[in-house]
């Protein structure tokens, strides 16, 4: 089965997490790091789940998965080992019209969770729609190798050359050649170290004198 990629936005929105062990307590890790109001529901909870409750981070319905809970969800997991109850909530799921993973049950997913690389606010997801969630891993391990920090730097710099040449009196052709062009350079591997002032040699060769890392405000870490 092919799966339609995409990322969505769950910031301020209520996901709901069956289940209380390792693997919920990853998707509400997940969850949380993208702004959702997460509400989990197990008798019980692994240590770090039970601090964020505590904590007031997330809501916890201390019992068993119940016909409803996932009314007003945007999107819900199930964790736990149990199938019978599984095949419940995706019927309910499907009734309600939320979005369901079912962890390690394709049959039961309306989307899957792929293995997720992040530099900064590049992300980069890997899928085998379910086939091998190993292999998944794999390739995401082979990527961290080759994507290392400098991309999330070239992130920084080009995200705020965009808005930077989007307030000027460019048409939009001008304005894709430029950073084309300068993703094209040598930009990458002067951002490795960080050589700031050859990345400013760069952004003045192909934007214009006027522009700089600083007059960008972009901090290299």
């Amino acid at each position: 089965m092919k799966f339609y990629p995409v990322f969505m936005r769950v910031a301020g929105r209520r996901c709901v997490v069956i289940g209380g062990g390792a693997v919920a307590e990853r998707k509400v890790a997940s969850l949380l790091a993208a702004g959702a109001r997460v509400t989990v529901v197990s008798p019980r909870l692994t240590t770090r789940l039970a601090e964020q409750v505590t904590q007031g981070a997330i809501e916890h319905l201390p019992r068993a998965y119940r016909q409803g809970d996932l009314a007003s969800a945007w999107l819900a997991y199930a964790a736990t080992d149990d199938d019978t109850l599984h095949a419940a909530i995706a019927a309910d799921a499907d009734a309600a019209g939320v979005p369901l993973n079912v962890v390690d049950r394709p049959q039961w997913c309306d989307f899957i969770a792929p293995s997720v690389l992040t530099r900064g606010d590049l992300t980069v997801a890997i899928s085998t729609s379910g086939g091998s969630p190993a292999l998944a891993r794999r390739v995401r391990e082979d990527l961290e190798h080759a994507l290392g920090p400098e991309y999330e730097r070239a992130l920084t710099v080009l995200s705020r050359l965009r808005r930077h040449l989007q307030r000027q009196s460019l048409t939009s052709a001008e304005r894709q050649r430029i950073l084309t062009r300068l993703v094209a350079s040598d930009l990458l591997e002067q951002l490795r170290e960080p050589d700031r002032a050859a990345v400013d040699r760069l952004l003045a060769e192909h934007v214009g004198r006027d522009v700089s890392l600083a007059s960008l405000g972009a901090d290299l870490q």
